[in-house]
């Protein structure tokens, strides 16, 4: 067992966990945090995008003690901000959204985005968002509702 002191979503944990459980499972299993989704387990679709210490990290790679001394949040950690309202009503608006399954990884992104300055062009944010697939959208709503989002600040 390894020891994991962490603040997730403003609330501090300090659990003991086994050296292989990754953040993904901690999140959801421990935790009861199920926005966060499981797609591809290979770092490639952002659908379990999380962030920590305010940079996006695919949580189905991470270690949950990786996260020993951080600062974690997941989609439900911002659902009452102005990010998360704004957030939804770009992608409601700009139709990005259809089965919504990879919106929170893709909006766990687009925060850190937004946290880090924001002011992305199409290409900055076509490479920000590389590492998040939709299978639903396509992907002009997806970048017209992002554009939406970091212009806003």
């Amino acid at each position: 067992m390894v020891r994991m002191d962490t603040v997730i979503n403003g609330t501090r944990f300090d659990r003991e966990v086994e050296p292989n459980v990754l953040l993904f499972d901690f999140l959801r299993d421990e935790l009861g945090l199920t926005g966060t989704n499981r797609s591809c387990d290979v770092q490639v679709c952002g659908s379990c995008t999380v962030l920590v210490d305010g940079l996006p990290v695919s949580s189905c790679t991470f270690l949950a003690y990786e996260a020993d001394g951080s600062v974690v949040e997941t989609i439900e950690g911002i659902r009452d901000s102005d990010f998360y309202k704004r957030a939804e009503s770009a992608f409601v608006s700009h139709a990005a959204v259809q089965c919504g399954f990879c919106t929170p990884g893709f909006v766990m992104t687009l925060k850190s985005i937004v946290e880090d300055g924001g002011g992305a062009d199409e290409a900055q944010l076509r490479r920000s968002l590389s590492g998040n697939l939709c299978r639903c959208t396509g992907y002009r709503s997806i970048l017209d509702a992002a554009a939406e989002i970091v212009g806003e600040q």
